[in-house]
């Protein structure tokens, strides 16, 4: 999720989601908001803010209208608000030379982070692209417009399996899968040698840690749901589970384990560098990295075999996105089949989209680490509803 190459939850993303979980545009040209190193689109409407945010009284939000946009229509320039290095800039300039628009991309760190920005309303973003089980809350929020499918041809070039069916949004109705992945371990066998265990033992056992040169020369990601997760994946419970019980056990065992660091920022990097041994962390940032390694066959990724999570990241459009044909026409751009295979090439995460297969190079295709075979042990991250912030809590507790 995560991905995204880079992700990362601060202390105030955590806060934020505390409070969190619980418009026309005139002018057809207006420019999407600005990005720098200081602000985003959301900081400048942060004044608006309360007008815009939904309330859902514990219950679903009103299913807002349909944009009526043609085929390849477009409305003004895109602000694309997205996971840090998450696209290829050359399918951005091809966007943009097509369509005669400008592309305006912010990131965000981890779906907690830009999920109370969005759901506070007039964040002047058009495109997010949120993990499956944030799909979910953004749309009992009322965050999400329903996609006009007469205007994304190329939602039918998605593969059966994530054309509809998935359980965060069944019929496709909200979002459109971008990308998918694994989250697991990166390790480097320099230091571990070819024979440690494929476990989560490496990163919750001091002991075995230790044993493989890995103890306080770990990262685990600084996100609530997949720390939590893989430690009660390790206990044997389900990465969902509402026990508090169980997760008391996995608070125990994240708060004992050797860690380094927790973090979603750098975590690829710090391994291939040397400065870590054993990475958590997302598929395709770690098959970036080993690539551009001097010897690939020094570093392993690798689900745990107690199993992990399988994550869906999906294109929405915002329900007050300002350029919401713009929005349209950019999610039937990534749809079609070259451009699916474009990302993918890029990015090494596995496509959703099955005409892209075609056009994807065959070792990314071929390789069992980014399209796994046997997905018996993978859990998608689901939304818990009120129970979501005892992960929250459960993780700072954690972190201490």
């Amino acid at each position: 999720m995560k991905t995204t190459r880079k992700l990362a939850v601060s202390a105030m993303a955590l806060s934020l989601v505390l409070a969190a979980c619980g418009g026309d545009d005139d002018d057809a040209a207006e420019p999407a908001p600005e990005a720098d190193d200081s602000t985003s689109a959301a900081e400048d409407s942060a004044a608006a803010a309360d007008d815009g945010a939904s309330d859902d009284g514990g219950e679903a939000a009103e299913t807002p209208a349909t944009t009526e946009c043609a085929v390849d229509e477009v409305d003004g320039d895109l602000a694309l608000y997205n996971w840090a290095e998450y696209i290829d800039p050359d399918l951005l300039a091809a966007f943009e030379e097509q369509y005669g628009v400008s592309v305006t991309q912010d990131t965000y760190d981890s779906n907690e982070a830009m999920q109370p920005i969005i759901s506070a309303g007039n964040s002047g973003y058009d495109v997010i692209v949120p993990s499956d089980y944030m799909v979910s809350i953004l749309i009992q929020n009322g965050d999400l417009m329903p996609l006009n499918k007469d205007a994304i041809p190329n939602y039918a070039n998605l593969a059966d399996e994530f054309a509809s069916g998935l359980p965060y949004d069944p019929d496709g109705t909200y979002a459109a899968p971008y990308q998918w992945g694994t989250t697991g371990l990166g390790v480097d066998k320099a230091v571990t040698g070819e024979d440690f265990p494929r476990s989560w033992a490496m990163v919750f056992d001091p002991d075995v840690a230790e044993q493989y040169g890995a103890s306080g020369s770990i990262t685990l990601l600084n996100d609530p749901r997949e720390t939590m997760g893989a430690a009660l994946k390790y206990l044997g419970y389900s990465l969902n589970s509402t026990s508090l019980d169980e997760l008391a056990e996995a608070t125990e065992l994240v708060a004992n384990a050797p860690v380094q660091a927790f973090d979603s920022d750098q975590y690829d990097e710090l391994l291939a560098q040397g400065q870590s041994v054993v990475g958590h962390g997302y598929s395709g940032n770690f098959f970036v990295q080993f690539d551009a390694a001097d010897d690939p066959s020094q570093y392993e990724y690798f689900v745990p075999d107690e199993g992990g999570t399988r994550w869906v990241d999906n294109m929405a459009i915002v329900v007050d996105a300002p350029h919401p044909c713009t929005a349209h026409a950019f999610i039937n751009f990534l749809l079609d089949a070259e451009n699916g295979a474009a990302l993918t090439n890029w990015n090494y995460y596995a496509s959703p989209n099955g005409a892209a297969e075609a056009f994807i190079e065959a070792e990314i295709l071929e390789d069992p680490a980014i399209y796994p075979t046997d997905l018996s042990k993978l859990e998608f991250i689901s939304d818990t509803g009120d129970f979501e912030i005892n992960f929250t809590d459960a993780f700072i507790e954690a972190v201490g």
